[in-house]
């Protein structure tokens, strides 16, 4: 097994058969900075959720099995540098760039805070350090897709998240987004990366309220914490001046709550102890 490389939260190995191994860790990151704390539980959280939702989704992907706890061995394949992103309600950056005339949504949709979409819709961006969001006349310029690969990404991403929707449903949750990524495998366009709560935003469904901020089972719960004490800003405007930008301290109630609620989510969600 050869070390390749570490991402923001998962180390990959080669495992020399074709396969990698990928290695769940509990680093955290949020707008895209790195932190030093790490959420206790988090990775084997992310690794057992990877595991369920390959396994729940009739969808070709590249999952094997699960390795251990914190690990899962995946098929080797060519990434397609495009990040699927299905937004169900009016909530993250969607809201921002909308005020700011960057995102264009369909005739009658609720602009009100956490409002439920008419339709899912197909979001994608860039796969890069940091994700620029991108159109298809865009995506098909910059040679990211083909238009048959971009069509059957759309369609297929949305059928996802309406499947995930569903099942967060019966478990009492609401699937706001979700973030997707996809390969080639064999020539075949294939479900690669992972699922869990660090792609995507879950809401408890009994304390869902429009117009207000949700009650967050998800990274969400941290990056509401930054916003709230002016780190993003102070984030934004260091990249802006050429600095890296420095990771506050992560408080301990938070740290603690993202373990409980991650735990909670993937239970709820899955019918399994962690």
């Amino acid at each position: 097994m050869k070390f390749l490389t570490s991402g923001k939260v998962k180390d990959l190995y080669d495992m020399g058969d074709g396969t990698l191994l990928f290695r769940f860790s509990d680093r955290v990151s949020a707008y895209d900075v790195k932190f030093n704390e790490t959420i206790p539980q988090k990775g084997k959280v992310l690794c057992k959720f990877a595991e369920f939702w390959f396994n729940e989704l009739d969808v070709p992907s590249h999952f094997v099995k699960r390795y251990s706890d914190t690990e899962i061995i995946v098929k080797k394949m060519r990434m397609i540098p495009l990040e699927c992103v299905v937004r169900g309600y009016f909530y993250g950056s969607l809201v921002g760039r909308w005020k700011n005339g960057e995102a264009l949504l369909p005739k009658h949709t609720d602009t009100t805070l956490a409002a439920k979409l008419l339709e899912p819709i197909f979001d994608p961006t860039t796969k890069s350090e940091h994700d620029v969001p991108v159109s298809k006349t865009k995506a098909l310029e910059m040679n990211l897709v083909t238009e048959a690969q971009y069509a059957w990404l759309e369609k297929t991403s949305v059928d996802i998240y309406k499947k995930m929707s569903l099942l967060a449903d019966d478990a009492g949750f609401i699937l706001a987004d979700l973030k997707l990524e996809f390969g080639i495998l064999d020539g075949q366009v294939t479900l690669g990366d992972s699922i869990g709560p660090d792609e995507y935003r879950l809401w408890l469904k009994d304390s869902y309220q429009i117009g207000t901020t949700q009650e967050a089972y998800d990274k969400q719960i941290l990056r509401d914490w930054l916003t709230e004490h002016g780190y993003q800003k102070q984030f934004d405007d260091a990249r802006n001046a050429g600095k890296e930008p420095i990771a506050p301290e992560i408080p301990k109630e938070i740290i603690s709550k993202m373990t409980e609620r991650y735990v909670t989510a993937y239970e709820k969600l899955s019918g399994c102890t962690l």
